[in-house]
């Protein structure tokens, strides 16, 4: 008996009533469903099933028997089956010798190296790639290097901020207290699930993780 050499990558979908397989390209995954064949054996099975139902059970003991059978016999169309459904999908893979992959011809075979593309990638495709990334990195790089605050706003920013009480509401521009009532103008805040001290600005609590 001649063993089955083919791609590890499959799906069997063979049922009772038929065989079918789905094979898939190691590299790229992409799948390729053999044509449905119809099992004899199934259908031998679900007529006794069928006439059994309408006799009442009569027949109950042939089905059994015929069940039973049908297992071996079933096996061995289902190898057939699979075999068949290899030759059938076979011309849609080829095994690279360097790695020893079954990879589809369509998406991940280089003809002309003789190899899969994963160990002989297409040079074109390769430069186009890399051209494509060093654009993106070289774009990033000039957006960060271009001025994008002017000359009005920078001058803005290096006035003093003006800040607002957050007790009396008084304007006030720098210190630690406001200068009309002595209120503190950064404001203490505890955590509402254990009751730590946090940052005025925490969206969670640094010891116990709650949200506030």
């Amino acid at each position: 008996m001649t063993l089955i050499k083919f791609v590890r990558n499959y799906d069997d979908l063979s049922t009772d009533r038929g065989f079918q397989f789905e094979f898939y390209c190691d590299r790229c995954g992409t799948g390729y469903r053999t044509h449905f064949q119809a099992s004899a054996t199934g259908m031998v099975t679900e007529a006794l099933d069928v006439a059994s139902g309408l006799l009442g059970g009569v027949l109950g003991k042939a089905a059994d028997v015929s069940e039973r059978v049908h297992s071996a016999a079933w096996e061995q169309a289902h190898d057939r089956a699979f075999a068949a459904a290899v030759e059938e999908v076979k011309p849609n893979f080829i095994q690279c010798r360097r790695c020893t992959q079954w990879v589809c011809r369509e998406m991940c075979w280089n003809a002309e190296r003789g190899l899969c593309k994963e160990c002989a990638p297409e040079v074109e495709a390769e430069y186009a790639a890399a051209q494509a990334e060093a654009t993106i990195e070289q774009g990033v790089e000039a957006i960060r290097e271009t001025e994008y605050v002017s000359a009005e706003d920078k001058e803005r920013l290096k006035k003093a901020v003006v800040a607002v009480c957050p007790k009396c509401g008084a304007e006030v521009s720098g210190g630690k207290f406001c200068p009309e009532c002595g209120a503190p103008l950064k404001a203490e805040r505890f955590c509402t699930e254990c009751g730590s001290k946090i940052p005025a600005t925490a969206k969670f609590c640094p010891e116990c993780g709650a949200k506030q």
